[in-house]
């Protein structure tokens, strides 16, 4: 009886093998050559799924949202609206080992995007996601009333989208600096400064 292929499986290995490649030599070095290498395929094979570079960092991408959004489902979060908030921010940020990984193929795929048109409109369809969850983590927090009153909703949600993409950068750049606490802490202190009940400190 011939085997059964998992083709799911086998493009989540394809994905895994890419994020390996970026984190251990850069971005430049995903090619189809060397993620079949990393892999253990050959580059015939790994052509069945895949027929390009831009596809392949595609779904590497496209595997970070998808842990994300598992790991979000996932959560049982607390009554209290600030501390629910803190809890599902912190899903988007490099807290851990698996979420530090995630945030380098984050950055790998942004930087890619820069230069390659075909990676431009993926990227910016994740980008906008995360504006759009800034954006709805602040009407949540107004409609509990712990939204200073007055604030510009849009404003405030590229501030909070700037901080979450500058704390990626930070820590992927200089992470002995930017422990699991201190990003917590920076993040606690923003929403803080956006919470009556803090004094808007």
């Amino acid at each position: 009886m011939p085997k059964l292929v998992d083709h799911e499986e086998r493009r989540r290995e394809l994905g895994e093998a890419v994020w390996r490649v970026i984190r251990s030599r850069g971005v430049d070095s995903a090619s189809i050559r060397t993620v079949a290498r990393e892999a253990g395929w050959s580059p015939g094979a790994l052509r069945h799924y895949f027929t390009s570079q831009s596809e392949l960092l595609t779904f590497a991408m496209q595997m970070v949202v998808e842990r994300i959004e598992a790991r979000l489902s996932a959560l049982d979060p607390p009554a209290d609206p600030r501390r629910a908030v803190e809890q599902r921010l912190h899903e988007l940020l490099p807290l851990d080992e698996e979420r530090r990984a995630e945030n380098e193929v984050w950055l790998a795929f942004a930087a890619r995007a820069l230069v390659d048109p075909r990676l431009r409109a993926p990227h910016e369809e994740v980008d906008e996601e995360l504006r759009r969850a800034a954006r709805a983590t602040l009407e949540e927090l107004g409609s509990a009333g712990r939204l200073r009153p007055g604030l510009e909703l849009d404003l405030e949600a590229e501030r909070l989208h700037g901080l979450l993409d500058g704390l990626a950068l930070h820590t992927a750049m200089r992470p002995n600096r930017m422990s699991p606490e201190v990003i917590r802490s920076v993040l606690a202190r923003h929403l803080d400064s956006l919470d009556p009940d803090e004094g808007g400190r």
